[in-house]
């Protein structure tokens, strides 16, 4: 059994689709094709049912699945223990997010102390960042909400408040505050469904008797707030990701602590690196002073 091999295998289990899998590796189909099936032979079992073109993992190959993530796991893990080992100075942190707001400015810290460490981060939905924490590709996530897992740490670093966007000249532009029954007729701009933000809010409106009608749903939160001051609909904004702007009015929500959790994630097995040690450092220093 080689090491390729399993790495083929990998690609297509997670696909179930050769061609796809070919393009991502960068290799022809036929020769994914030819080296999965010495991989059965060399197993004495089929990993997949051929249905025409199609594949399906069928019990063996789920099982084999399990395994071989795992022995690539920890092949992964000592590959990244050496690197950090002979280049401490150098090197890349993966980085995850569902909020992105305050990324900069911990980023900028971090830079600070690591300025030659580089840095990849992929703005994620929740389903999304269960599954690069299982396969153990991030060194850590932001996420909001929290994330349960066997095999994920989880350390909440800060509780944050959602405010309610408006434009200056709108109805409640005079109010400090306002509960959420007096939106049930409002239009509203928000991220796509499977963002904690978005998520949580739904069920809190649905618990008071309204759903959001949503004119506006997208996958950059960031865009939100331009989208309130061009009056297109109103908008619930983390605290943590407000803008100055003067035409923006944020109002508290009475009667309803509307609070959503930012917590810090990684995988118990992952080896983690001095610098990815220093950014954990970073974030929690960030969000102990923006708490006082």
């Amino acid at each position: 059994m080689e090491l390729l091999q399993l790495q083929y295998f990998l690609a297509v289990a997670r696909l179930e689709h050769v061609t796809e899998a070919a393009r991502i590796l960068h290799v022809t189909q036929s020769s994914l094709s030819k080296t999965i099936q010495r991989l059965e032979e060399d197993l004495g079992v089929p990993l997949f049912d051929r249905i025409g073109r199609k594949l399906r993992l069928n019990e063996f190959g789920s099982r084999f699945l399990r395994r071989a993530e795992r022995a690539l796991f920890e092949l992964e893990q000592g590959k990244l223990e050496l690197s950090d080992l002979s280049s401490p100075d150098h090197g890349t942190l993966e980085l995850g997010v569902t909020t992105a707001s305050i990324l900069p400015n911990i980023l900028r810290e971090f830079r600070k102390k690591r300025p030659y460490i580089q840095f990849h981060v992929q703005m994620l939905t929740t389903q999304e960042m269960v599954t690069l924490l299982d396969r153990g590709e991030v060194d850590f996530c932001l996420s909001s909400p929290p994330i349960e897992g066997d095999d994920i740490e989880c350390q909440i670093v800060f509780i944050d408040p959602i405010l309610v966007a408006v434009p200056k000249g709108h109805r409640l532009a005079d109010r400090s505050s306002v509960s959420l029954t007096e939106l049930k007729d409002e239009w509203f701009v928000g991220v796509k469904k499977g963002y904690g933000t978005r998520d949580l809010m739904d069920s809190v409106c649905k618990s008071v008797g309204f759903v959001p009608k949503y004119v506006y749903e997208g996958d950059e939160p960031a865009r939100l707030i331009t989208l309130v001051e061009a009056e297109i609909g109103i908008a619930f904004i983390p605290s943590t990701a407000r803008n100055s702007r003067e035409q923006i009015k944020y109002l508290q929500v009475e009667t309803h602590e509307v609070v959503r959790e930012i917590a810090l994630l990684w995988h118990r097995s992952r080896y983690i690196s001095r610098a990815a040690l220093e950014f954990r450092e970073v974030v929690v220093e960030y969000f102990g002073a923006i708490s006082k």
